[in-house]
């Protein structure tokens, strides 16, 4: 065995013996909120697709026309020849549904955060970070070369003891935070942040990759707002793929020039950007179909006396990853996919089930899997 080989081996064996590794299972997904697992159907509530917009006809079928249309790949980064005609088309509706003066997108929401940060922000700036914030927001904080402060979940007023001790000594500052938090559930205080940014000359910075469709009518978590760089991404709510920013003409132009996730990166194949037009056709007019999701966590929240959900994301902490992956195992025999989330991705102590709903969950599917999780995961807890 080589050193390398070693070397993967040892590290495999720790993260197995912590009941953290990780193992890829080929997942069918059908139509709604059904999948199809080692020969066994299940009825997902582990998908970020919240209005199941990856399935939709529609959506489906604009794919297959814009492949027609302009082949299965961008062919080149963007700035050379991979600018296919759909693009402008996609970047207009994001910036008519966050109601911005523009909107660039990315080839995913990882590229977009750790391209547009170190894009704007360097060595003689200030970012301040919620310490819950996407693991791709760290990336482009760091990558930036800024000095780096991270402020308590949520707390505005820890933020503003952080802007008011280190913002005059930076050139710029920026603070970043998730619009909807995506192992919580959660929602950012996006107003108050934003006056409290304002008030310091820093610029706020929002992820909506889980707010975008099912926040506020499909307008998402920043919505009514003037937050200035709206970052998101098009694999959740919206089915598809890539990330973007929605920010003001000039920021984009920028960003189109500076950011090295973007430039230094081919074009999203045709195709995606064709699905992604329809989906976002289809959250502009319909705002029942985003309204679904968060009733539907709410009506399960209601069902186990928890606290009313703010998003679709609903989590329950169980402590221990193998506490977890038992209930998981539990929920997956009955049928149901709710994936056990374990460290790195949440803290020491806190792996947790976390439940995803979507537009399609049928009511008496959400009621049994509640008695389900009361009668046999809480009960033990």
């Amino acid at each position: 065995m080589t050193t390398l080989d070693q070397f993967a081996t040892d590290k495999l064996a720790r993260l197995e013996a912590g009941a953290l590794r990780r193992r890829l299972r080929p997942t069918a997904r059908a139509a709604g909120a059904v999948l199809e697992r080692d020969g066994q159907r299940l009825i997902s509530f582990s998908c970020n697709d919240y209005l199941n917009l990856s399935t939709h006809p529609a959506v489906i079928d604009a794919a297959i026309d814009a492949a027609r249309r302009h082949g299965a790949g961008a062919g080149a980064s963007r700035l050379v020849t991979g600018d296919h005609p759909l693009y402008c088309a996609l970047e207009a509706r994001l910036a008519a549904l966050k109601q911005t003066e523009d909107a660039v997108v990315f080839g995913s929401g990882f590229l977009a955060n750790t391209g547009i940060i170190p894009a704007l922000m360097a060595r003689e700036d200030a970012i301040f970070v919620d310490e819950l914030a996407h693991a791709c927001i760290w990336a482009g904080a760091r990558l930036s070369g800024a000095a780096l402060h991270v402020f308590r979940h949520n707390d505005l007023a820890h933020l503003a003891e952080l802007l008011a001790a280190h913002r005059q000594a930076a050139r710029h500052a920026m603070v970043v935070t998730d619009g909807v938090f995506s192992m919580d559930g959660d929602l950012a205080p996006v107003g108050e942040m934003l006056a409290l940014a304002k008030a310091h000359d820093a610029w706020l910075m929002t992820d909506d990759a889980h707010g975008i469709g099912v926040i506020n009518e499909g307008r998402g978590s920043a919505h009514g707002h003037d937050v200035p760089l709206q970052m998101g991404t098009l694999s959740k709510a919206v089915g598809s793929y890539g990330g973007y920013l929605c920010a003001s003409h000039v920021v984009c132009e920028l960003i189109r020039n500076r950011a090295r996730s973007f430039v230094y990166t081919t074009g999203l194949p045709p195709a995606v950007v064709g699905a992604s037009i329809a989906a976002l056709d289809l959250i502009a007019n319909d705002p029942a179909m985003c309204a679904a999701p968060l009733a539907h966590a709410r009506r399960f929240c209601a069902a186990l006396g928890l606290p009313p959900a703010e998003s679709p994301i609903v989590p329950l902490l169980l402590g221990t990853a193998e506490r977890a992956l038992a209930a998981q195992a539990v929920l997956e025999a009955a049928g149901f996919l709710v994936a056990a989330i374990r460290p790195p991705t949440v803290p020491e102590g806190t792996a947790r089930l976390r439940f995803a709903f979507t537009a399609c969950h049928a009511p008496d599917d959400i009621d049994r899997l509640a008695q389900l999780v009361h009668d046999r995961i809480l009960v033990t807890a």
